[in-house]
């Protein structure tokens, strides 16, 4: 409770309500107080709400703020006791109450602010139903509806472009960029007519120019249309061969079909219709309509608190204690007529659920027909569309995959050739790796003997002086002996390579198999892979397209709900109306003075001759009226008359008595004389 105070007194000490409280001064408020700063909170959120307190009912501000915080959507703690509290508390200014809701308002203002501001647009007004008879009303209405759909798109619109990342500077900029292009080029136009303004017949040039501009565009016009009429007649081609292909299997499916199998197609077709509309949609209509009753009634009843559920469970866990006994009563009864019924509706439940599994089951089976003749016609399009060939179908097809075999066993024959050219030139290039390892280590092996026996560089040194002092004939035989050198090293080596060879054979026909193995193996994995890819992306599709069917069965679904709610009103509108009739019907009928006088014909009758009376004395007085009318504007002119003369005279004597006096004034006999 401490944090929540202090929350509270650290947000109204802010922008915008600046009270500059402290937890003392904030907890010692009156409740008068408190509900001040609470209508100033509300006030904040939304402006209509600037009131003060003490200029107005507790009552009105109870009302006014429950309103408010109904729109914002609280929900105070507690049943329906603990909200009969909650008024109260708010009507006295309780601070167990107050404090909750300043501390929720004071969390969430700026989103309480958009939905105090939405809701003055959004919540609709709701009209009898009586008044939504009348044409002007209902026209109203609706225009009332399509205006607040309107003003939906339009803020989720606005609220878009908040949240885009466009911004005013950027817009601005633009549109400056944009006036000093047209500037630019209105300054290069002008540049251009001085131009051609020298040229001669100018003019007659800019109208040819002129026209060739609209010749292109009519061109490009009619390039357009040429490439729709082409589209349009692809597609009506496309129309004339799949209406062609369905006249064929149609043909095709009435010459092998006879009278008897149509009649009999069409009985099951009937009976399972039958079934369909007069079984299995009503039993899940009646279910529906259980559902929605119970739903109604759950919605209808107050929210339920944590004693509320235990009580249910007590009541349910009785309940079913009490079934449980009446089973067992009954069991130990154990009448064998009972116990023959129980199993012979044992069977016939058995039998009527087998029998819904199976219609289900037909049904979803007719439903996955159609789909796979769907897809199985878009595909065909898709193909036409993409290379413009048809699709191959019976003995084509058998010919076109015995092609595919054929070529595919060769392909795999020259592969594994080649793989074996791959494997033989490994070997010759690992031999020559090997024998020039082997040169480099006698090589070696030759400067270490040397450099043991002192004579490291003999070898080097020997040759060169061979080669300066020999002579021709001694170089002769000194290329003799390498070659003969190099003929059994030759040998030796070929000896070996033959010998590597004869020891690798099996091991490379060992590994021809398992190469060849391993091929099977990848082609047979890239054909599974392949086949889950597919039955993948089939099931993807399936999943997609039942749950459109699903989301449409939903809405199909809640559109026949609404338009059953729509009949029930006006069932219960019209019944209210015959009733009226009735009611009108024996009142005027009956004999007994009082009900006559209570019918509304009565009243109305008695109604127009009260006007009918009213109109006499009115028609009476304005005929009184046009009679004095001239008399009485006479006497008003003189009237108006006098008072302009009394007015001359009171101006005349004002302005005498301003003046000096000239003379005087002598009044004898009622005249005026004035002596100099």
């Amino acid at each position: 409770m401490s944090d929540q105070i202090k929350f509270i007194v650290d947000n109204l000490n802010k922008e915008p309500f600046r009270k500059n409280y402290n937890l003392i001064t904030f907890d010692s408020l009156e409740p008068m107080q408190l509900l001040q700063v609470l209508n100033d909170v509300l006030a904040e959120i939304d402006p209509k709400q600037v009131v003060d307190i003490r200029e107005e009912m507790p009552e009105q501000t109870a009302k006014r703020m429950l309103s408010l915080l109904g729109i914002l959507k609280y929900k105070p703690p507690g049943n329906a006791t603990d909200m009969s509290t909650f008024r109260q508390g708010l009507v006295i200014g309780s601070k167990p109450v107050i404090y909750p809701v300043l501390h929720w308002l004071l969390q969430r203002t700026n989103e309480l602010k958009k939905r105090a501001y939405l809701a003055r647009f959004l919540i609709k007004l709701e009209v009898p139903s009586e008044f939504l008879q009348d044409e002007t009303v209902a026209d109203t209405n609706k225009q009332y509806e399509e205006l607040m759909e309107a003003f939906k798109t339009l803020h989720k619109e606005c609220e878009q472009l908040k949240t885009s990342g466009f911004s005013t500077a950027e817009i601005r900029r633009d549109i400056s960029a944009m006036e000093e292009e047209k500037d630019q080029l209105i300054k290069r136009v002008e540049r251009l007519k001085k131009r051609v303004e020298t040229v001669q017949n100018h003019q007659r040039m800019l109208k040819i120019a002129r026209q060739l501009r609209v010749e292109k565009e009519r061109e490009e016009f009619l390039a357009q249309q040429k490439q729709e009429q082409k589209n349009q007649l692809f597609h009506a081609v496309q129309r004339l061969q799949r209406v062609q292909n369905q006249l064929k299997s149609m043909r095709h499916a009435a010459a092998d079909a006879k009278p008897e199998s149509l009649m009999k197609r069409l009985e099951e077709e009937i009976k399972f219709n039958s079934y369909m509309v007069s079984e299995k949609f009503p039993k899940e209509l009646e279910s529906k309509k259980k559902e929605l009753h119970f739903l109604q009634k759950v919605v209808s009843e107050p929210a339920m608190g944590q004693s509320d559920l235990l009580e249910l469970e007590s009541k349910i866990n009785e309940i079913n204690a009490q079934i449980n006994q009446l089973i067992e009563k009954k069991m130990m009864r154990n009448e064998p007529i009972e116990g023959k019924l129980s199993l012979y509706r044992q069977q016939a439940s058995i039998i009527s659920r087998k029998k819904e599994a199976k219609a289900e089951e037909l049904q979803e089976a007719k439903e996955k027909l159609a789909n796979l003749e769907r897809e199985v016609s878009v595909k065909t399009n898709q193909t036409r569309e993409f290379d413009g060939t048809e699709v191959l179908k019976g003995d084509e097809f058998k010919r076109y995959v015995s092609k595919l075999r054929s070529k595919s066993t060769v392909f795999k024959k020259k592969h594994q050739i080649i793989a074996e050219f791959k494997a033989e030139f490994g070997l010759l290039q690992r031999t020559e790796e090997l024998l020039k390892q082997r040169h480099e280590n006698i090589q070696h092996q030759l400067q270490t003997i040397e450099e043991k026996k002192g004579i490291s560089g003999y070898s080097y040194t020997q040759e060169e002086l061979e080669r300066v002092s020999a002579l021709k004939t001694e170089v002769d035989e000194m290329k003799g002996r390498t070659l003969d050198d190099m003929s059994e090293m030759v040998k030796k080596l070929n000896s070996l390579v033959s010998e590597k060879k004869s020891a690798l054979a099996p091991v490379i026909k060992e590994l021809r198999q398992l190469r060849q193995k391993c091929q099977e193996l990848t082609q047979e994995c890239d054909e599974k892979k392949s086949q889950y890819d597919s039955c993948a992306a089939g099931l993807e599709s399936n999943r997609s397209k039942l749950e459109q069917e699903v989301r449409g069965l939903r809405e199909e679904c809640l559109q026949e709900e609404s338009r059953y709610h729509y009949t029930n009103c006006m069932i219960k509108n019209l019944e209210i109306q015959l009733r009226r009739a009735t009611d009108e019907m024996k009142a005027y009928v009956s004999s007994d003075q009082q009900e006559k006088r209570k019918a509304i014909r009565q009243q109305y009758t008695k109604n127009i001759a009260e006007q009918e009376n009213l109109g006499k004395k009115l028609r009476e007085k304005q005929k009184a009226v046009r009679e004095s009318h001239g008399p009485n504007m006479k006497q008003a002119k003189m009237w108006r008359d006098f008072e302009q003369l009394m007015e001359c005279k009171k101006q005349c004597f004002l302005k005498q008595q301003s003046q000096t006096p000239m003379g005087q004034v002598i009044q004898e006999g009622g005249e005026d004389r004035l002596v100099l």
